[in-house]
């Protein structure tokens, strides 16, 4: 009976640490919850990580600047069209991806879209994460980037 006591002492600390932890590490929480049924037009405010991805950040801030929106309505289905049609007559250049903002995976995204040329490290790792985010959400989904 005297090793439960502390065994249990030391799991609730160590509960304690890792709430800790997931409460500080700033892009664990989403924003907003995932939108489901009526809520699917909700807006999600997604702190996009520019020390990590700093030409992709440069690029959607620059892009925004410029007049493109910070909104990207999740639309999966219509990626691949509208990364043919924003991609159309712009040449691919050795080593560099061609990033585009609007991203092709949001409804604003395809013909005007804003590319620049950028490493495929940052341009695929920036990929990779917003991916990762807005896996929750569903097609339909506003969700506001934020560069800072």
């Amino acid at each position: 009976m005297r090793i439960k006591k502390p065994l249990v002492r030391l799991f609730m600390i160590l509960l304690v640490v890792l709430a800790a932890y997931l409460y500080k590490e700033e892009d664990f929480f989403p924003s907003s919850i995932p939108a489901t049924g009526s809520d699917a037009t909700a807006t999600v405010k997604l702190d996009f990580p520019s020390e990590r991805y700093p030409e992709t950040g440069k690029h959607i801030k620059d892009a925004i600047a410029a007049g493109k929106s910070d909104i990207c309505t999740i639309d999966r289905n219509g990626a691949e069209k509208n990364r043919q049609e924003s991609l159309k007559g712009v040449p691919v250049k050795k080593g560099y991806d061609r990033d585009e903002w609007p991203m092709a995976m949001c409804r604003e995204g395809g013909r005007g879209a804003d590319i620049q040329y950028i490493s495929p490290s940052d341009n695929r790792g920036a990929g990779s994460w917003v991916s990762n985010k807005l896996e929750p959400y569903q097609d339909g989904t506003r969700v506001q980037f934020i560069v800072k």
